[in-house]
């Protein structure tokens, strides 16, 4: 029974310890963008809002000069909001860094920005309908928000934000974004940026939409895959090419 009792003190002191260092930082906002790529892959940046503070000021100002420091660390000092929210469950994350900016006095209180930029294979998937018409579906499993009962959401003071790759049209949202406000009445038509803040449900997250290329792109990607798949063979059929040209113009004004 005593061992017990030691066991729920030590326990009640270590989360008292967790909240205490949490407690000192204080999470504001973040910010998740998420730039898609043709290639279906996605570029996403991450901007955490913290308020510091006084009391751990100098602690934070000491682990932003030990570049040594990893995410754990970090997350063990901010909070488990610090870490990816756009993850493949099957390639996790490539290119990562990590770069907590300098404290900043705002209205007598010290914030800093917290900043996480990396890349992630297959965000999406892509199918051609028609000549030339390509459509991307969004892959939902890269989501790793906050989990309720209902699934997962975004969480409090969070915007999430996708940039659409150039082209994109036709497209189909579900939960309709909170900005534009007004694009489902214009089919977002001419929209480059979606938003959805905070309390949006993801477990049935959808998004689709059709890039339609012109034929100045068809007839260069076809170049493009002759010349990925003959390498410097393409070259010498050009130039073969183009002596045969200067030859055949070249007898054909001497007749």
């Amino acid at each position: 029974m005593k061992n017990f009792i030691l066991l729920i003190l030590l326990l009640g002191l270590f989360f008292s310890f967790i909240q205490f260092n949490y407690a000192s930082f204080t999470i504001n906002h973040l910010n998740t963008t998420l730039t898609l790529n043709k290639n279906t892959s996605a570029f996403v940046n991450e901007v955490i809002n913290v308020t510091i503070s006084n009391e751990s000021l100098n602690e934070y100002r000491a682990d932003r000069g030990a570049l040594n420091l990893k995410l754990e660390n970090w997350q063990l000092l901010i909070g488990p909001l610090l870490t990816q929210h756009i993850i493949n469950p099957h390639s996790g994350v490539y290119n990562f860094s990590f770069i907590p900016g300098p404290p900043i006095l705002e209205n007598n209180k010290y914030i800093a920005y917290l900043y996480m930029n990396y890349e992630v294979l297959n965000v999406t998937s892509v199918k051609q309908i028609a000549p030339r018409s390509f459509k991307y579906i969004f892959n939902n499993n890269v989501f790793n928000f906050e989990h309720v009962v209902s699934g997962e959401i975004l969480p409090q003071n969070t915007t999430f934000t996708i940039k659409l790759p150039n082209g994109a049209n036709n497209i189909s949202i579900y939960p309709i974004p909170d900005i534009p406000a007004n694009g489902l009445s214009t089919k977002y038509r001419n929209v480059t940026t979606l938003s959805w803040e905070y309390a949006e449900p993801l477990s049935q997250f959808s998004f689709s939409f059709i890039i339609t290329e012109n034929i100045q792109t068809e007839v260069y990607s076809f170049f493009l895959k002759i010349f990925n798949y003959l390498g410097f063979v393409t070259y010498i059929i050009i130039i073969a090419i183009i002596i045969l040209f200067i030859f055949y113009t070249y007898f054909k004004a001497r007749l």
